[in-house]
């Protein structure tokens, strides 16, 4: 499309008016206060926009010392005592005092222990006294008649005391009743020694417990 050229002249017409104005004003200073007045408006707007003051935050507190302890005062001596100075000399007229001589003290008589008493005695044995019916034999006893006996005709019954230990073993034989001949006798304990029954157990008993029985040996002739 084309402008018509009226348009254009009147189109550079005004750019040309404007550019005389413009340096016109410069020339007489007027865009100079136009930017003095925009520049102090803006530095005024600054100033008066001032800063609260800032609150300084308190200080901490700190923990309360505890007293301190009050000086103490050092005690002082007691005064000196006057001491008595003694005097050598007595008096001239001071009485002279008499020893008399002290009793002697009461005899006091010092008590004497007790002698300890003698140790006891060890226990005895237990006894227990047994019946052939409470014996059962694991070695009978088997007396050997003697021949001299028998050539002189010596017979009789012996009873023979004999002492058993807990385990069933002959320790002791005593002659109680004799047959009136010492031959027999003897053989008869010999016999009884050799002799042994089952162990005893029973309760209440120890090792130094002893069994007695009195056993008859018995010597017929045939």
């Amino acid at each position: 499309m084309r402008i018509p050229l009226n348009q254009n002249i009147v189109i550079a017409t005004t750019v040309v008016v404007f550019h005389v104005a413009v340096l016109w004003a410069l020339q007489n200073g007027l865009m100079r206060r136009t930017v003095e007045m925009v520049v102090s408006a803006e530095i005024l707007t600054r100033i008066i926009e001032i800063e609260p003051p800032k609150v300084a935050a308190p200080p901490p507190q700190l923990p309360p010392q505890p007293p301190r302890p009050a000086p103490k005062t050092p005690a002082r001596p007691p005064p000196p005592m006057p001491l008595a100075v003694p005097d050598p000399l007595p008096a001239p007229n001071a009485p002279i005092g008499v020893l008399e001589p002290q009793p002697p003290p009461p005899f006091v008589a010092t008590p004497v222990a007790p002698a300890p008493a003698p140790p006891a005695p060890p226990a005895a044995p237990q006894l227990v006294e047994i019946t052939q019916g409470e014996t059962v034999y694991v070695l009978p006893p088997r007396p050997v008649y003697p021949s001299l006996s028998k050539r002189s005709g010596e017979s009789g019954v012996v009873i023979v005391a004999v002492y058993y230990s807990v385990s069933g073993h002959a320790r002791r034989a005593d002659v109680l009743k004799s047959s009136g001949f010492e031959r027999l006798d003897r053989a008869a304990r010999d016999a009884v020694l050799a002799s042994q029954v089952t162990p005893f157990g029973r309760a209440g008993v120890s090792e130094d417990t002893q069994f007695l029985l009195k056993a008859p040996i018995n010597f017929v002739l045939e």
